[in-house]
């Protein structure tokens, strides 16, 4: 008889996945649909994740924290765990959930069947701590995935002072590393901070993110969004994505004060999304008294994000001026460069690289509201310059970080992993 290949079974730990909409869930969501619908070399991918619940920690409507759920999702089996559920702010309970994941998700992993791959994902590195466990006791290859360099990344944003607790952490990640068979980084720079931690070259593979041509083309705004959120026809500057501390969103308070002093009353700021500081940053818009100028929506569902690219006459991406997020690829500058949108990028290091080379959009300095102010009336007055930056980034960006061919290329790196690992069995 003869042999049937069977399909490549791989198990992918994630704290996040849709309908959640940040980008870790949307990241993983994009590679795993692709894997499951490959016609050779066909993959078989089950992810562990919590009950869809951030930002501030409640469980999304039709889902419950129980013990287990499961669910299919675009042929993705999707097994979801209990957690300790924490709104994304503070740091005590935001570990207590963390932990309960690797801890749920490594019991849950025991009574499934035996994955031939492991792949865990960061930010937050108890995930890697349960594909590290999951990896030893099922006895498989593990691929850890790095998104942020943490627990750097949350002593950045202020989240954690330097003590006792840090120390034991920053012992575990270097730990965590060297379990790892192959570690994935989402850009060169988080390749560069593991290299300067002692990982080996050999074992370390840079795939970004990406584009989603399936979900991301040029189309002509929404007249329903437009009458909602811009009923006046202003210019549109948005930033759409996470609202966390390492945002550093005041910096568009700022700037509004700053326009309203020129006079400008022609412009509104769009703020798309949720996070630990959303609120805080509300709050902040009704005390400068610019709720005329500031739009903060709140969360909103993951397919609406392409129409409110398309009502955006540019688009913001921001981070507090650090120089860890110098490392850092917001997925959010090939949003708006899939879209065909201008960019004010506010991020020093490797995306500046990107977004110059590109000739996609105006860099400026983080948090310097005066910057962001001639940015935006740079692009406000000139509506060719808009047009050709928009298809620039398309142009440039698209076939560079198309999400199919990564998609490939990390289905290849799977296999070679599996391969690798089975040679040094024998």
């Amino acid at each position: 008889m003869p042999i049937v290949a069977r399909d490549l079974r791989i198990l992918f730990l994630t704290h996040y996945f849709p309908p959640e909409g940040n980008a870790p869930a949307s990241r993983v969501h994009a590679f795993c649909r692709r894997w499951v619908r490959r016609e050779t070399d066909r993959m078989a991918v089950t992810v562990i994740t919590c009950a869809p619940n951030i930002p501030d920690g409640k469980v999304y409507d039709g889902y419950r924290n129980r013990i287990s759920q499961r669910e299919q999702v675009d042929g993705i089996d999707v097994i979801r765990v209990w957690t300790y559920l924490a709104p994304n702010a503070g740091t005590v309970r935001r570990i207590l959930n963390f932990v309960s994941y690797m801890v749920s998700a490594t019991i849950s992993a025991v009574f499934i069947r035996r994955p031939d791959v492991v792949i865990a994902t960061s930010p937050q590195f108890f995930c890697g701590w349960a594909g590290v466990f999951v990896a030893w006791i099922r006895w498989a290859p593990f691929i850890l995935e790095i998104r942020d360099i943490w627990p750097e990344s949350i002593v950045a944003v202020g989240a954690m002072k330097q003590g006792r607790l840090l120390r034991v952490l920053e012992w575990l990640e270097l730990r965590m590393y060297a379990a790892a068979n192959h570690i994935v980084t989402v850009g060169d720079g988080y390749r560069r901070e593991l290299l300067a931690k002692g990982v080996p070259d050999g074992k370390l593979t840079v795939i970004t993110n990406g584009i989603d041509k399936e979900l991301l083309q040029p189309r002509e705004p929404d007249p329903m969004l437009l009458a909602r959120f811009n009923p006046d026809g202003r210019f549109v500057c948005s930033y759409i994505g996470t609202i966390g501390m390492a945002a550093g969103l005041d910096v568009v308070v700022r700037a509004a004060t700053l326009l309203k002093a020129r006079g400008r009353n022609d412009v509104r700021f769009l703020v798309v999304g949720d996070g630990a500081t959303r609120e805080s940053l509300a709050e902040q818009v009704r005390e400068a008294g610019h709720d005329d100028m500031i739009t903060v929506t709140g969360r909103q569902p993951k397919e609406l994000v392409p129409g409110f690219l398309a009502i955006s006459d540019c688009c913001l991406v921001h981070l507090r001026k650090t120089g860890l997020f110098e490392t850092v690829l917001p997925s959010k500058i090939f949003e708006a460069a899939a879209l065909e949108r201008p960019i004010i990028l506010g991020v020093k290091g490797f995306a500046e690289e990107l977004v110059r080379g590109a000739d996609c959009g105006i860099c400026i300095e983080p948090e310097d509201e005066l910057q962001l102010v001639d940015a935006i009336e740079t692009l406000r007055r000139d509506p060719e310059m808009r047009r050709q930056m928009g298809e620039r980034g398309r142009t440039s960006l698209v076939a560079r970080y198309d999400i199919d061919r990564l998609s490939e290329d990390y289905a290849r790196l799977v296999q070679d992993v599996r391969a690798a690992w089975l040679a040094g069995r024998g």
